[in-house]
């Protein structure tokens, strides 16, 4: 269980990040054009799964917009950006602001996501939403990056997260210290647009 904070006053999660090393949880998310998506859809690609509470907060909103401009470098990775959020808010976002390199995807269907990775915020004024986290999952399914940002106002660390997109591969897991919190405290050791069909 994770303790962070919301502008300074402290709130837990229901568990803790997946560690480095590891192979990532399956889940299953529905993107804007409401179909359904799981990790084996990504597999042979680094995925980077940027978790928030909320598209229509501006951190969050931020690290979409940061995301969708970085991702283009890599065309071996996608970006993920999960929320709690319905599918027509991340649609309705996503158009707004012409972002088309990163897939948005909702928990709508399922709370499973939020519980595996061990996100979601149980207690305090945003309490059954995702904390802000990123994780990176390598082409074989194994977690290379895992970080929750411990106060939930800040932005994720983009550069550490591009340094493990640039340098990591397949089975390169020697990532430095990526966690704020104790539980992960140790080293283990352009694709699909954003509407995702919605023009028609």
């Amino acid at each position: 269980m994770a303790k962070l904070t919301i502008g300074g006053t402290p709130f837990k999660t229901n568990g803790n990040l997946p560690v480095i090393g590891t192979q990532a949880p399956d889940f299953l998310l529905t993107r804007t054009d409401l179909s359904d998506t799981s990790l084996k859809d990504f597999a042979g690609k680094k995925a980077v799964l940027n978790i928030f509470p909320s598209i229509d907060t501006p951190v969050c909103s931020a690290s979409v917009r940061r995301f969708n401009q970085e991702i283009s470098k890599f065309p071996g990775a996608v970006v993920l950006c999960a929320s709690l959020d319905l599918p027509f808010a991340h649609s309705r976002f996503c158009e707004t602001e012409g972002l088309k390199n990163v897939i948005s995807v909702s928990e709508m269907r399922t709370r499973k996501f939020g519980d595996d990775y061990g996100l979601r915020m149980v207690d305090g004024p945003l309490a059954g939403l995702l904390a802000r986290a990123v994780v990176v999952i390598n082409e074989t399914g194994k977690v290379i990056y895992s970080k929750i940002v411990e106060e939930l106002k800040h932005e994720p660390d983009y550069e550490e997260v591009l340094s493990v997109l640039k340098t990591a591969g397949a089975d390169h897991l020697d990532v430095c210290t990526v966690s704020e919190t104790a539980e992960h405290s140790r080293p283990d050791d352009s694709d699909e647009p954003c509407d995702d069909g919605r023009a028609g």
